[in-house]
Order: structure tokens, then C-alpha cells, then sequence
């Protein structure tokens, strides 16, 4: 019966070792296709690369930066109008 018991036992560690190598296979299987697909459909989104990406930031940093620069300039220059104006009004009250 000892023999039996051993046999038995060992043939059920194969199983047992067998089947954790079926299910790391399938795991591995599993992830490349998840990984391919995902791929796939990234591809077909047309997203743009980590590159391109950084690049059109930068871009829209520097605009932005270009912005507030001009915003500066119209707003002392219409100061500057304002000032320059203010006297011409002036002259036309007193005649």
C-alpha cells in the first residue's frame, strides 16, 4: 500500500507541477496578446509620438509666453494713447 500511496502522490505532484506550467504558458500567451492588441489599436487612434508630443508643448508654452509679452505691450501702449490724447482734449475745452 506504501507503494501505492507514494505513486499516487507522485502522480498528483506531476499533475499539480504540469498544471502551474500550463497556466504560466497561458499567462504569457494571455499577455502577448492583450500587449499585441493594444498595440493595434493605439496604432489606429493616430496618436502622436512621446516626440511629437513634447514638441507641440513646447510650442504652446512658448506661444502662450509670446502672449502675455504682447498682452504687456498693447496694454501700455494704449496707455501710452491714452496719455498722448488726453491733452488734445484738453486744447478742444478751452477754444
Amino acid at each position: 500500500m506504501t507503494q501505492t500511496t507514494d505513486r499516487i502522490a507522485d502522480e498528483f505532484a506531476k499533475f499539480l507541477t504540469d498544471a502551474a506550467g500550463f497556466a504560466q504558458g497561458m499567462k504569457r500567451e494571455a499577455d502577448t496578446f492583450v500587449k499585441t492588441q493594444a498595440e493595434h489599436f493605439l496604432r489606429d487612434l493616430d496618436l502622436p509620438s512621446r516626440e511629437e508630443f513634447e514638441a507641440v508643448r513646447d510650442m504652446a508654452v512658448k506661444a502662450r509666453e509670446e502672449n502675455e509679452a504682447l498682452k504687456e505691450r498693447i496694454a501700455a501702449l494704449e496707455e501710452m494713447l491714452k496719455a498722448a490724447s488726453k491733452p488734445k482734449k484738453a486744447e478742444k475745452g478751452e477754444k
